[in-house]
């Protein structure tokens, strides 16, 4: 596990955002891409980590258990797309963060389309006040050991892959 360096863009993300469509606001539509790349970020407070059910509303993984995700579908650095991602979904500002770490990316195939997901891990200060948006319905906070009852291999992978560095 290393500390996130907020300055680097993925390749992937420049491609993308030289190759694909736009929507009206400037950000990459991945919507038809055979691949896409996501940020996945665990958000940990002493020994238990955020859960986010995801609502009906959303394009992916309808109404099952997650960790904040999104696409990078900005020419912005990992870390700095994780922290909006993480203040858009659930509220928790940068101020109240200890950490950040970033691990090694790696591809995944569901749903029709290739994901190479880059994972982060922020670890609280104090367990904070969470405030969802409209992309989830529920939240909870759940022991590492248990987090294989609520959340996909794909997402547990990308916890091993912050471990193992």
């Amino acid at each position: 596990m290393r500390k996130v360096m907020k300055e680097k863009i993925p390749e992937i993300v420049k491609k993308s955002h030289r190759e694909l469509p736009h929507f009206s606001d400037g950000r990459v539509d991945y919507s038809d891409a055979d691949k896409a790349p996501t940020v996945i970020t665990f958000l940990k407070h002493e020994n238990k980590f955020l859960l986010l059910k995801r609502s009906d509303k959303v394009r992916t993984y309808k109404n099952k258990w997650c960790v904040v995700a999104g696409y990078l579908d900005e020419l912005k650095p990992v870390g700095e797309k994780a922290l909006e991602e993480v203040k858009e979904e659930t509220g928790i500002k940068e101020d109240e963060i200890s950490e950040i770490y970033s691990g090694e990316s790696f591809m995944f195939e569901d749903e029709n389309k290739t994901w190479i997901s880059h994972p982060v891990l922020m670890e609280l200060k104090e367990k904070p006040d969470v405030v969802l948006d409209w992309e989830h319905t529920d939240y909870k906070w759940v022991k590492e050991r248990d987090l294989d009852k609520y959340i996909s291999y794909h997402f547990l992978r990308g916890l091993k892959n912050l471990r193992t560095l």
